[in-house]
């Protein structure tokens, strides 16, 4: 399932230097909407705040997507997704190794899952950080809770991983790459996020990314790989 749809965003960026602020929040809003002969409309909402203090590095994410296809005799909801993560790490006498705990919880009406939920915990590092770019990850063991659409329930240990590589290419332009697996015996769920991001003046950006999400169980009629595609643009707020 392939989704392309352009969006206005506001995401200030985490920096990767000495510009890096204690607060940042990015607020995310796309809307497309055709008339005529077929009427689509596609609606994303994203808030993407990150906290850095002396003894904690702390992340929270919070999205939703619908998209609704039809015509005057014809209604059809194509798309529908909610989805809320947290994740707090804790500093360790060398501020680059931490503890992390992290939940998420997302509503992916088109998934082939009612519900997914993840809680983990367990080991993370930075491994550097200067002006031009940085790399954190973290691996530990953790808990999952799903309930398929056909009402089974996949609960059970799982390993989850993660990184987050940053490059400030120039100035005016940063690239990002995103990726996370939670391996289970039930099912492994995995998700990639790459993003190129280009300033346009001092608040305001263009940013393209794809973003994959992979269940490795899915209903027969489900595809195991849904892909977005996005062509936004950014202000920053703060």
């Amino acid at each position: 399932m392939a989704k392309l749809y352009m969006a206005e965003n506001s995401s200030p960026a985490e920096g990767t230097g000495a510009d890096a602020k204690e607060f940042t929040m990015d607020g995310e809003l796309g809307v497309i909407v055709t008339t005529g002969n077929t009427e689509t409309s596609t609606i994303k909402a994203k808030i993407n705040a990150h906290q850095e203090l002396e003894q904690w590095s702390n992340d929270y994410i919070a999205e939703g997507l619908y998209r609704r296809d039809g015509n005057a005799d014809e209604e059809k909801v194509k798309d529908q997704k909610v989805f809320v993560s947290a994740q707090g790490s804790y500093k360790l006498e060398n501020p680059n190794h931490r503890l992390f705990a992290y939940a998420s919880y997302e509503d992916n009406r088109f998934s082939g899952y009612d519900y997914q939920g993840t809680l983990a915990g367990g080991w993370g590092q930075q491994l550097w950080k200067d002006e031009s770019s940085s790399f954190n990850y973290s691996i530990g063991p953790g808990y999952s809770f799903a309930k398929t659409d056909s009402g089974e329930s996949q609960n059970g240990l799982i390993v989850r991983g993660a990184a987050d590589y940053q490059w400030k290419i120039s100035d005016t332009s940063t690239f990002r790459q995103l990726l996370s697996t939670e391996v289970g015996q039930d099912n492994t769920k995995s998700k990639s996020e790459t993003s190129l991001t280009a300033k346009i003046n001092g608040s305001l950006a263009m940013k393209v990314t794809l973003t994959l999400n992979h269940n490795s169980q899915v209903a027969e009629d489900k595809e195991n790989l849904d892909t977005e595609t996005a062509v936004t643009l950014v202000y920053t707020f703060f």
